[in-house]
């Protein structure tokens, strides 16, 4: 997924560099100063999500500037930030189609960082809506989503098929990268729910702190930062489904409240007392036992028989035999059509060594493997010698571990970058990736030169 792109448009060198400190502190924003009505306009190619101008600019006024962007893209919200406190000057402003107008203060910041979280959750809602449009156009058929042959996935099969006919809670389980949110997928749209949304979260993602706002939302000055009412996500999944992956991260704590709010099916914003109703199909997964950890005391027996349902139970990708060669087909065929390649297929040396391999990351892996493959390849067919599973972990053996696609990714661009001597350029042209990603994640600390 790309970043979320900001332009500042300000001509005072230090405050366009403190607003572009603030805000790059969201590893998700790529921020680009320019100190120039004109060098912006130069740029509006590179479509921004928002862009921020200075009112008084040397070449231009905002005005100007603002009526000038929306010639050439008026989807780009614009923020008007200004050291003038005018009323009527911000409203001609936003009746002329500015997002929002901001005056220079001590909150200024403050008020920047939330106008923007509050863009970039609204293009996030409109991809949802423009992902469940295409989904709901092509039908989910699962066999084919769910791709292989083993007597492991046909008996997974036949329980996606029961609890299609059902609104029973389904609890699927399985290593990390067997494939437990498409599974999901599978199930919620093929029931008579399809039409209303799916929402995925991860709770191993979201902040301890942060989870009660993002399940069940929050109102308006509930706590600091809280400026407008939020929707939390069984809300924004009313009529539809909602798959809670990492159920096992839970924290204690907030298993109870969970545990009230599906008995009840029905719920308070964090800092409200209105009382709202919800209908939402639940659906669970998580790469632990449950049982166990009920048994340890990590986890509520109470709401462990609440949630788990129908047990489906994903086997890890080293049981599933030949299915191995038909995802890696079916991984290369994807690679070639998002890179335009011409047609690649895999030798019976790659696909013997393929099948010798025990994927401790399971279909996650494959799926890096086949893509570094597939780049690695000369010619229209993989040979064994791209089919590289130490070359995806510089320092541990890659076997012993599991890891994220996020992990994989960057252990991908570790050793390309080893390999072209760190000439980050060349690798990302290599990648077919931004230079500045791989800068950033240099930054961070997840790759080290």
């Amino acid at each position: 997924m790309s970043n979320f792109k900001i332009f500042i448009i300000e001509d005072d060198p230090w405050y366009g560099q403190l607003l572009m400190h603030h805000l790059s502190f969201n590893p998700d924003y790529e921020v680009v100063l320019f100190d120039s009505a004109q060098a912006c306009l130069n740029n509006l190619h590179q479509n921004p999500d928002v862009i921020t101008i200075d009112f008084n600019l040397p070449d231009a006024s905002g005005v100007v500037l603002l009526k000038k962007i929306r010639q050439s893209n008026p989807k780009i919200p614009v923020i008007v930030i200004s050291g003038q406190e005018e009323i009527s000057i911000a409203l001609d402003l936003l009746k002329q189609g500015a997002y929002d107008y901001i005056v220079k203060n001590d909150s200024t910041k403050e008020l920047l960082w939330n106008s923007i979280l509050k863009i970039k959750e609204n293009a996030n809602l409109r991809n949802e809506v423009e992902v469940l449009k295409e989904q709901l156009e092509t039908k989910f058929d699962f066999e084919k989503t769910i791709l292989g042959q083993s007597q492991a996935i046909r008996k997974s099969f036949s329980l996606i098929e029961k609890a299609i006919k059902s609104n029973i809670n389904v609890s699927i389980s399985g290593e990390t990268g067997t494939g437990k949110e498409v599974v999901a997928k599978a199930i919620h749209y093929n029931s008579e729910r399809k039409k209303m949304p799916f929402v995925a979260v991860n709770m191993a993602a979201i902040p301890k702190e942060l989870v009660e706002s993002e399940l069940f939302g929050h109102e308006k000055g509930a706590f600091t930062g809280a400026i407008v009412r939020k929707v939390g996500k069984f809300e924004s999944a009313n009529g539809g489904s909602i798959f809670l992956d990492e159920i096992a991260e839970l924290d204690v704590n907030l298993q109870s409240k969970l545990l009230r709010v599906l008995q009840e099916r029905e719920l308070l914003r964090v800092g409200g007392n209105e009382v709202v109703k919800f209908d939402t199909r639940l659906l669970i997964a998580t790469n632990k036992n449950l049982a166990e950890e009920v048994k340890n005391g990590n986890f509520r027996e109470d709401l462990y028989y609440r949630l788990i349902g129908l047990p489906i139970e994903l086997a890890p990708l080293r049981e599933r035999g030949k299915d191995i060669l038909i995802l890696a087909k079916h991984f290369v065929e994807q690679y070639v059509k998002e890179n335009k390649m011409k047609a690649l297929h895999i030798s019976e040396e790659a696909n013997e060594k393929l099948l010798r391999y025990h994927y401790p990351g399971n279909i996650r892996e494959l799926k890096s493997i086949i893509d570094l493959a597939c780049l690695m390849s000369d010619g229209m067919e993989i040979l064994a010698q791209d089919i590289s599973y130490q070359a995806l972990s510089a320092d541990t053996p890659f076997t012993n571990i599991e890891k994220t696609l996020k992990e994989y990714n960057a252990d991908i661009i570790r050793f390309f970058l080893k390999k072209h001597d760190d000439n980050v350029v060349e690798v990302a042209h290599k990648l077919g990736i931004g230079k500045s990603t791989i800068y950033k994640m240099i930054k961070s600390g997840e790759i080290t030169l």
